[in-house]
């Protein structure tokens, strides 16, 4: 099995998935991480964000692959997930249930609405995302299912004990939200309008994406300077009072495997541990926290670009507490210190775009530059817009 192959036109789909899906370079990235390192993630999201076409897009690359959907609701039975009675066998005094088709023989599965998962098949899916295994209606054997990965998705965070079990057991967690460039909404806007060439479609075959999750994956060397770091994130995150349990972080070391696969080494590096960033907070007010302490060992140089994005985040509350102020006085701070501000923190954002290896591959300086400048170029167009009161066509022409 050529392994190296495999990882190329694995790199191939996330590129191909990430000129479809505008602002979704990392979340396209990781989310093929996690299948490749056998896990489980999560994409929270409001409606009408792509998430569910977004899965279906990368699930759907993997030929040879008995693939499973569902959208749970708090009355999804267990059979309906698992396996249906088989009436005609019924109508012979047999109970028996048809597994073809379900989750109890799926590959791969994107679950919608996952947080809805009724009490009665909690149980059940809580065994087929850990252990992989069924226990039949009957009774009986447990069955093994072929699981390699699910995706899941959701609008809302989990709200109470039986979706907070599920929430713990989904190694990776991606937010995702409204196009923030006005540049790419216009793009999204185009490509409804016009559907123009087929696109590219690279696709990878199940028996090479099983040999890569099964042999391939944990082949890759963990060096002892990446566990080293791994102790000083702990012990970051500890004294900020952000525990993850052991199990949690001893299931990032084969995030950190697939990560070095996908990109075609042999080894472990440190910008492989920006993948973290998605894995050791609970709730979204941690994320931040998190994030910044992971950037640290992957590139210090991305901590200046997360604190230039808050700089932007305050810029964009000013302008909305002066809602209802006079075009003049909105002119006048937009020009002396909006426009001044906005405009350095995006020559410093491409600065360091320009010094990062690791723009575009959403790890490191460039690649949070990368994401940084998307909301400093939304921030300076709602400006223009609102404060300046500019023509949206003509701030488009600008951007």
């Amino acid at each position: 099995m050529d392994v190296r192959r495999t990882a190329q036109r694995l790199r191939a789909v996330t590129e191909e998935l990430s000129d479809l899906f505008y602002e979704r370079d990392d979340v396209i990235r990781t989310l093929t991480v996690t299948m490749l390192a056998g896990q489980h993630s999560l994409i929270i999201g409001p409606p009408g964000t792509a998430k569910s076409e977004l899965a279906r897009e990368l699930t759907g690359r993997i030929e040879g692959a008995n693939h499973w959907e569902i959208l749970l609701s708090k009355f999804t039975a267990p059979t309906r997930m698992f396996g249906p009675i088989d009436v005609a066998a019924l109508s012979r005094g047999e109970y028996r249930q048809v597994f073809e088709g379900r989750a109890t023989t799926a590959h791969i599965a994107f679950i919608d609405e996952i947080f809805k998962c009724s009490t009665a098949a909690l149980n059940e899916t809580l065994g087929l995302l850990n252990e992989r295994l069924y226990h039949p209606e009957n009774g009986g054997e447990p069955i093994r299912c072929p699981l390699i990965s699910a995706i899941t998705a959701s609008n809302e965070l989990p709200s109470g004990d039986d979706s907070a079990a599920i929430y713990d057991r989904l190694l990776v967690r991606l937010e995702v939200g409204y196009l923030a460039d006005p540049s790419n909404f216009a793009g999204l806007l185009r490509s409804a309008a016009d559907a123009g060439a087929e696109p590219a479609r690279t696709t990878v075959r199940l028996d090479e994406l099983q040999h890569a999750v099964g042999e391939a994956v944990p082949a890759v060397t963990v060096p002892d300077a990446v566990v080293d770091a791994l102790c000083t994130l702990r012990a970051a995150l500890r004294r900020q009072e952000l525990v993850a349990s052991d199990r949690r972080w001893r299931q990032s070391v084969r995030l950190l495997q697939a990560s070095a696969f996908l990109d075609g080494r042999d080894a472990v590096e440190s910008s492989d541990l920006s993948v973290l960033a998605h894995v050791l907070w609970d709730s979204p007010a941690q994320r931040p926290t998190v994030q910044r302490e992971v950037l640290q060992l992957v590139d210090p140089d991305a901590r200046e670009a997360l604190d230039l994005a808050d700089a932007i985040d305050e810029l964009e509350a000013d302008l909305e507490a002066k809602a209802g102020q006079s075009r003049e006085a909105l002119s006048d701070w937009a020009i002396r210190e909006a426009l001044t501000k906005l405009n350095k923190a995006g020559k410093r954002l491409e600065k360091l775009q320009s010094d990062s290896g690791t723009a575009g591959r959403g790890g490191g300086a460039g690649g949070t530059a990368e994401r940084v400048m998307l909301r400093q170029r939304a921030v300076h167009a709602r400006v223009l817009t609102e404060a300046l009161g500019l023509d949206a066509s003509i701030v488009q022409e600008r951007l």
